[in-house]
């Protein structure tokens, strides 16, 4: 079995690379300009704010759910004021 795993790792042909097949599809057009383009910082801390945000949010909702002196109110200022201190 071994030696059937080596073979097979000979059989691959890694010579013949498809560029085609690496491109991006733009619905059968050449493409307009290059696709590898790098994106601001700002939209990275956006969304790794927004998974932090969101995580707050799934570990906070059953804690005012579960605990009766926690009102609806109190779980939006506690949300908002997370909200916040990320804004700022």
């Amino acid at each position: 079995m071994v030696l059937n795993f080596g073979f097979g790792q000979l059989n691959i042909n890694t010579t013949n690379f498809d560029y085609e097949k690496f491109s991006a599809y733009e619905c059968g057009f050449d493409p307009f300009e290059h696709t590898r383009f790098s994106f601001d910082v700002r939209f990275y801390l956006i969304a790794i704010f927004y998974i932090i945000f969101d995580l707050e949010v799934i570990f906070f909702f059953p804690l005012s759910i579960s605990v009766t002196y926690i009102y609806n109110l109190d779980y939006v200022f506690t949300l908002g004021f997370i909200f916040f201190y990320f804004w700022a």
